[in-house]
Formats: structure tokens, sequence, C-alpha cells
């Protein structure tokens, strides 16, 4: 249950951490992936973890523990559906990152498509700590990447 704990924590941390790089001075980091292309963002102060509105209306990133590889999110503009930047985070744990992204990870072996982080969850390589965060940021692609 403890290390369970950690993970979750780790997991948190990692989820807060997209919207924190727009405390950095100078232009957003990359950030995210969405069907292998990586995007930044620009964090904003928004929580809408009591807003009531329908879990429909956002998109999800997948909070990867700190440390291990950029998030991924199910959405970008010009996506069907894409819900504007209305996000819900999702922790997740792994027992072995390393070999699960070895595993599910594709050819690069780095988790960046939704498509692998549902067969790493399928399988039981990854736990989905459920939803940690609500909030709101733009989807900014990185030219060149």
């Amino acid at each position: 249950m403890r290390g369970s704990i950690s993970i979750l924590i780790l997991a948190l941390g990692a989820a807060l951490a997209v919207p924190g790089a727009a405390l950095a001075k100078g232009p957003p980091q990359p950030s995210f992936y969405v069907d292998g292309t990586v995007y930044r963002t620009i964090g904003t102060p928004t929580d809408f973890e009591h807003t009531g509105a329908p879990a429909h209306s956002f998109d999800t990133i997948y909070a990867f523990p700190m440390g291990t590889q950029m998030n991924v999110a199910t959405a970008a503009p010009g996506d069907d559906g894409y819900n504007g930047g209305r996000w819900q985070v999702r922790g997740l744990s792994f027992s072995n990152y390393a070999s699960a992204a070895a595993t599910y990870g594709g050819a690069n072996g780095v988790f960046d498509t939704e498509g692998e982080v549902h067969a790493a969850l399928t399988a039981g390589a990854a736990t989905d700590q459920g939803i940690v965060k609500w909030f709101e940021c733009p989807v900014i692609p990185v030219p060149g990447r």
C-alpha cells in the first residue's frame, strides 16, 4: 500500500508538472505527445474539478511518473471530438516502467500514443490511478518535431 501511495504521489507530481511549465521564463517547453507528435502548453490556473461538467467534455492526459517521460494526451486541435484544451489528468503507475516502455512503447520504446498506453493498461503493465486533476490549457504544436 505504501508503495502505491508513493507512485500516486509521483504521478500527481507529473500531472501537475504540465501546467507548471508555464511558470518558467521563455516559451513553453515540450509537454506531451498526441499520436506521436510533441506538443507544448502554457499552464493556466484553472480547476474544473467541482464544476459539474460532464466527463465527456474533457480529453485525457495520461501522467507518467516524474522523470520517466513526457505525458500522453488523447487529442489535439483538429481531432474529431477535441474539447478545446479541457483536460482530465489520469495518473499512471508501473511496476517496471522500462520493461513496459520496451514492450508497449512502439519502435522508439517511448509511450507516445493513446493506443500504446491502452495496450500497457490492458496487459496490466500499467495501472490507471484515476483522475488526479481537471484543468484547461492550450495545445501548441512544437515546430520541427
